[in-house]
Formats: structure tokens, C-alpha cells, sequence
């Protein structure tokens, strides 16, 4: 029997309150909080107004246990992994890092995240080029000028999924920094880490990840930690900083692991948040998980074709990560009306945006498919 018939779905699915509420097919925007993530903020609270936070310094040993588990799901080591707010605090960090010259290039897809655009676009300035390139013309694209490819791991436009683990070597055989956002994808896919070998990984955990907003992690290679100085620095860059009695005054000496990049105090009710998150993943099982996920999707997609949706073709939109286009309608419209009817899903650059995990079931998109049939009715 397969991982994935071993899996009570329906235990899963109770796991989380808002959906006996709601039609939820929205992850790509906001995930739901498990009812076990909520519990671990709450002891969390509980426990400093027992202590009147004087055991602070161990709540870092809790972080440390955190860090182990996230190498654990992505396949890294716990030294590689560092606590962020969000994505863009990686970005920067890396963007911010390089000695960046007149004629360097940085290379990203089109119809990626504004992360990925915005800093990098603003390099211009200092005589960066930075070019957005359809699939077909992206490895031509990274010519030897290229220093940096910036890249999701899902489009949150079209859901296409670019082919990580080659890109991945294409990058190393020709020396080029790769950095791969990880917060589209990371919690409904596995990623193995080990196999991609990204010089940055970055995922902000409240999509797919199933924590708070404000939890996020990332990657980096240790390669790349004896170049690239933190970004940030505060009184926990010290590689001592534990001995809070008698902290280090003067320039911090900072140490090897990737925590340097933190600086200062975590948002530790957050991450305690996202652990109970990750040990559900990994109790439930990365593999059930993608399984499951791309098979609601694929469902998904083909109910949504039957009420008259266009996908984008090809290779690569194996994908969560729906993007319906109907000729007849607003897509924004549509997703406001489905809304009105509890049934959530977004509109993206006119598509309509439908997006499965692994807490959602056949009936959610049953459900998607009713309504959406009774306002398309309407605007005919």
C-alpha cells in the first residue's frame, strides 16, 4: 500500500477550523493555520507569563531544533539555515552582497514575483542589466556577463514550475549565483535541497508552509557564507552572543553558521508556529503530500476546463498552481462573486487563480465547479 492510501485525509482536513467555513482553494495567498500551530503559539504566551521570560537564552535552543527539523524537510544541514521575516530580507541580503560591476547581468523569468523585479531592477542605476525572459529564451539568456539568476519556484501567475534541479547545475557548470524563492511551492512539493544545490534558498512559511506571516527561513550554501557579510547586524551577530552577562563590545566576530544572518531577537511565537506546521508535513509525508496535491489539482483543472477555462500548455505546469482564463468574464469579478459565496480563490493579471493543498478534497472542488457554473450562467 502506498504512502498516500495510508493517510486519513479527512483527519487532516479537521486539523483546520476555517475550513468548515469555507470553500478554500487560495494557498498561493495565504495557507490556514493548522489548530496545532495556533495551540504552540498559545503555550508559548502561557509559558512566558510562568516565567516572566527569564529563561529567554533557551528559547534559542527551541530555534535550534527548528532549524534541525527544516534541514530535515528540505534536505540541508541545521548550520545552513537561517530565521527570516520574509523573502525579500534573503533577496536583499544576496543582491545587497555581491560586488556587482557595469555589464553584470541578472537573469529572472517573466511573470515573476515583484521581489524578484524590484531590487534587481533598481541595480540599473550602478550599469546592471537585469533582463525577464520567457521560458524558451532563458538559458540563453544567462550569457557570461550573468552573475545572478533570481527565480520562484512556481509562478504565481501562471503556476509554471521551471525545472529547478537542471537549472541548478546549469548555473554551477557556468558559475552563477543561483537564488530560488521558495515560498510558492515549499510545503505542497518536496524539495530536496541536496539534489538542487541553490546558493540561496528562501521561503516565506505562510503559504503553502502553513505558518504565520512573518516566518520564513532560508538557505544558504556554505560556499557562499565565506563571502557574503550579513546584511543585518545586531547583538546576536557575535558568535558568542549566549553569554548574554557578558556580551561582546566592539566589531562582532561573527560566526560560520548561517544564524550570523539573524542579527537580532526571532519572532519566536511565530516559529513555534511553523514547527507544529513542518512536523505535520513530515508526519503526514512529503511524498503523500506532493501526491496528493497535484492530483487536486489535476481534478481542479479539469472541472474548471469543463466550464469552459484555457490553461497555459506545455511542459513545466504540473503545477498546485492554477491559472484559469475565461473569455467570457472578468477574472477579478469572478473571484469577488465566489468570494460573496464563501468560496475562496483569487484573480492574478486576469486569470483566475485556483490553488489545491493537501488539507482540501474533492468536494471543495465540486463545490468551486457549482458556483462557478451558476455566475458564468449570469454573465451569458
Amino acid at each position: 500500500m502506498s504512502q498516500a492510501k495510508r493517510v486519513d485525509w479527512a483527519k487532516v482536513r479537521g486539523e483546520f477550523p476555517s475550513l468548515e467555513y469555507w470553500t478554500y482553494l487560495n494557498t498561493a495567498t495565504f495557507g490556514q493555520l493548522p489548530r496545532r500551530a495556533t495551540e504552540a503559539v498559545n503555550r508559548h504566551f502561557n509559558h512566558r507569563d510562568v516565567f516572566a521570560c527569564s529563561d529567554f537564552v533557551d528559547w534559542y535552543s527551541d530555534v535550534d531544533r527548528l532549524r534541525e527539523l527544516v534541514g530535515r524537510l528540505i534536505r540541508a544541514l541545521p548550520s545552513d539555515i537561517a530565521f527570516i521575516p520574509t523573502t525579500s530580507y534573503a533577496l536583499s541580503l544576496l543582491v545587497g552582497g555581491i560586488d556587482w560591476r557595469p555589464g553584470d547581468r541578472i537573469v529572472t523569468l517573466t511573470d515573476e514575483f515583484p521581489n524578484q523585479i524590484y531590487h534587481p531592477a533598481l541595480l540599473n542605476a550602478r550599469g546592471v542589466e537585469f533582463v525577464e525572459t520567457p521560458w524558451e529564451r532563458f538559458y540563453d539568456s544567462i550569457t557570461e556577463r550573468a552573475r545572478l539568476v533570481a527565480i520562484s519556484a512556481m509562478s504565481y501567475v501562471t503556476g509554471f514550475r521551471p525545472p529547478v534541479v537542471e537549472i541548478g547545475k546549469f548555473c554551477r557548470e557556468r558559475g552563477v549565483l543561483f537564488y530560488l524563492d521558495g515560498t510558492q511551492g515549499c510545503g505542497a512539493l518536496d524539495f530536496d535541497l541536496s539534489e538542487i544545490q541553490p546558493d540561496v534558498f528562501a521561503v516565506h512559511a505562510y503559504k503553502w508552509m502553513l505558518a504565520p506571516n512573518g516566518a520564513g527561513f532560508m538557505y544558504v550554501a556554505p560556499a557562499v557564507r565565506q563571502w557574503l557579510a550579513p546584511y543585518v547586524v545586531g547583538w546576536r551577530s557575535d558568535r558568542n552572543w549566549r553569554q548574554v552577562d557578558h556580551l561582546q563590545h566592539g566589531a562582532p566576530n561573527f560566526g560560520e553558521s548561517a544564524e550570523k544572518y539573524e542579527g537580532g531577537m526571532l519572532a519566536h511565537s511565530l516559529l513555534y508556529a511553523m514547527e507544529e506546521s513542518i512536523w505535520m508535513m513530515i508526519e503526514t509525508g512529503t511524498d503523500a503530500i506532493e501526491r496528493r496535491v497535484l492530483d487536486l489539482a489535476a481534478k481542479a483543472r479539469e472541472a474548471l476546463t469543463a466550464r469552459g477555462a484555457r490553461f497555459l500548455e506545455g511542459p513545466h505546469f504540473d503545477s498546485p498552481i492554477l491559472a484559469a482564463q475565461f473569455d467570457c468574464c472578468d477574472a477579478s469579478a469572478v473571484a469577488q462573486q465566489l468570494k460573496a459565496r464563501r468560496v475562496l480563490v483569487s484573480a492574478r493579471h486576469g486569470r483566475l487563480r485556483v490553488s489545491t493543498h493537501f488539507y482540501n478534497d474533492e468536494n471543495d472542488i465540486d463545490r468551486l465547479s457549482e458556483e462557478l457554473k451558476r455566475i458564468l450562467r449570469q454573465t451569458r
